[in-house]
C-alpha cells in the first residue's frame, strides 16, 4: 500500500467533494472512509486510476451519511449529482483548497490550524508542538473550526497571510519533523508566488529555498543530526542559494519588509558564509533585531540569544537568555550550547541531558543525548 500517495491524493479528492457541495467536516469524514476502504481494497484489486476511485467511493460515502439525515427530497437532488466512476481530471486543487480553508469565519489561528489538520497531514500534536500549546487545546481549536465551517459555503477564501503562515509551518514539521513535506510546500509557494506578486510571498520562498538548500548536510549517513557549523558546506545545494537570494533581494528592494523576508535574510547571511567561522554574527543579530520588532515571538527572542552568544560572547548570549521562559522549546538546549561555550562543561553536560528528554524528535534527543556523553567523558579525563 503505498501511503505517500494516497496522502498526496488526499487534499484534490477533498476539494472536488467541497465543489460538489459538500460541507467541508462531512467531506472530510468520507474522504477519510474512503482511504481506508483504499487500505483494504487496493493491494489484491488495486484501480487503474487512484484519484478516481477515492473520488468516487468518498462522494459515495458522503451521500450516505446525508441520506441519513437530509429529507427525502434533498436526499433524490444529491443522488442525481452522484459523479459516475472513471477518470478524474489531474488538477491540483491543493492550493485552492488552501484559501478555502483560510475562510473569513474562522480566525487566523484557528484557520492555520485546520488547514494543517486537513489538507497537509500533520498531527494535532505536531500543530500544538508548532503552536506551544497542549495537544488537548489544539484538539479543541481544530475541532471548533470543524463545526464553524461545517455551516458555511466556502465561497469567500481567506487572505493571503493565513495561507503563507500555514505553508511556512507545514514546511517547518516537513523540514524537521516526522512527516515529509518541505518539497510540497515548496511546490505551493512557487505556484503561489507565480499568481501573487507580494514581497512576503518571495520571502517565504526564498526563505524556504535556503533551508532547504542545506537539507543534504543535515544529517549523518547514520541518520544523526549535523549542526550547522559542522556541517560539510560542499553538500550545500548552491543553485537553490543562489535562487533564494535573487528572490530575497528583489523582495527587499521594495521596501516592504516582513516577517519572512527578514528570516530568509538571516538564513541568506549562514548559506553565504564560507565557513561557519566567517558567519556575520553581528549583521544576523540585526536582523533578529528586526524579526522580533515585526513579530514579538518568544522563540526568535531565543534564536536571538543564541545569535548573541556568537557575536558578543556566551556570557552575553546567556544574560540574553535569562529573559526569556524557561519552559520555551530548546530553551534549555540553547542554554546548554552556550554554557559550553563558556567552559562551564559539568552545568552544560547536565543541560544537555535534560534537553534530550525534551526534544520533541528523536533525531533530535539522540543529538542531546551524544552532546551530554561528549562532554560527560571529557570531565571524567
Amino acid at each position: 500500500m503505498n501511503e505517500a500517495l494516497l496522502r498526496s491524493l488526499t487534499p484534490s479528492v477533498l476539494a472536488v467533494l467541497v465543489r460538489r457541495g459538500a460541507d467541508f467536516a462531512a467531506a472530510e469524514d468520507a474522504v477519510q472512509d474512503a482511504l481506508v476502504e483504499a487500505v483494504r481494497v487496493w493491494p489484491a484489486d488495486p484501480p487503474r486510476d487512484a484519484k478516481g476511485w477515492l473520488v468516487t467511493v468518498a462522494w459515495r460515502r458522503f451521500l450516505d451519511a446525508t441520506r441519513a439525515e437530509a429529507a427525502r427530497r434533498r436526499r433524490e437532488d444529491l443522488v442525481d449529482q452522484e459523479p459516475e466512476p472513471g477518470p478524474a481530471p489531474t488538477v491540483d486543487d491543493t492550493l485552492h483548497l488552501y484559501f478555502l480553508c483560510a475562510h473569513p469565519s474562522l480566525t487566523p489561528s484557528s484557520a492555520v490550524a485546520l488547514t494543517l489538520r486537513a489538507v497537509g497531514g500533520l498531527t494535532t500534536r505536531q500543530i500544538a508542538q508548532a503552536y506551544l500549546v497542549p495537544e488537548a487545546t489544539m484538539a479543541q481549536r481544530i475541532s471548533r473550526a470543524k463545526r464553524t465551517v461545517s455551516k458555511v459555503r466556502f465561497d469567500q477564501p481567506g487572505d493571503v497571510a493565513t495561507v503563507l503562515r500555514v505553508l511556512y509551518l507545514v514546511f517547518n514539521e516537513g523540514y524537521s519533523g516526522d512527516v515529509d513535506l518541505a518539497a510540497e510546500a515548496i511546490r505551493l509557494t512557487r505556484q503561489l508566488a507565480a499568481v501573487i506578486d507580494h514581497p512576503e510571498v518571495a520571502g517565504l520562498l526564498a526563505l524556504m529555498l535556503l533551508h532547504h538548500a542545506r537539507r543534504a548536510a543535515r544529517t549523518a549517513p547514520d541518520g544523526s543530526l549535523v549542526p550547522l557549523a559542522e556541517q560539510d558546506r560542499g553538500r550545500w545545494d548552491t543553485e537553490a542559494i543562489a535562487e533564494g537570494i535573487a528572490i530575497l533581494q528583489a523582495a527587499l528592494a521594495r521596501d516592504r519588509l516582513g516577517e519572512f523576508q527578514a528570516q530568509a535574510a538571516i538564513a541568506a547571511l549562514h548559506a553565504d558564509a564560507p565557513t561557519a567561522e566567517e558567519t556575520d554574527w553581528v549583521q544576523i543579530v540585526e536582523w533578529y533585531d528586526e524579526l522580533a520588532s515585526l513579530t514579538d515571538s518568544p522563540v526568535v527572542r531565543l534564536n536571538r540569544a543564541v545569535a548573541v552568544g556568537e557575536a558578543d560572547g556566551p556570557r552575553a548570549g546567556l544574560a540574553a537568555l535569562a529573559s526569556l521562559d524557561p519552559s520555551l522549546p530548546r530553551h534549555t538546549a540553547a542554554a546548554a550550547y552556550l554554557h559550553e561555550r563558556d567552559g562551564d562543561l559539568v552545568t552544560a553536560a547536565r543541560l544537555y541531558a535534560e534537553a534530550a528528554r525534551k526534544a520533541p524528535n528523536l533525531a533530535e534527543r539522540d543529538h542531546l543525548t551524544r552532546q551530554a556523553a561528549r562532554l560527560n567523558a571529557r570531565g571524567c579525563r
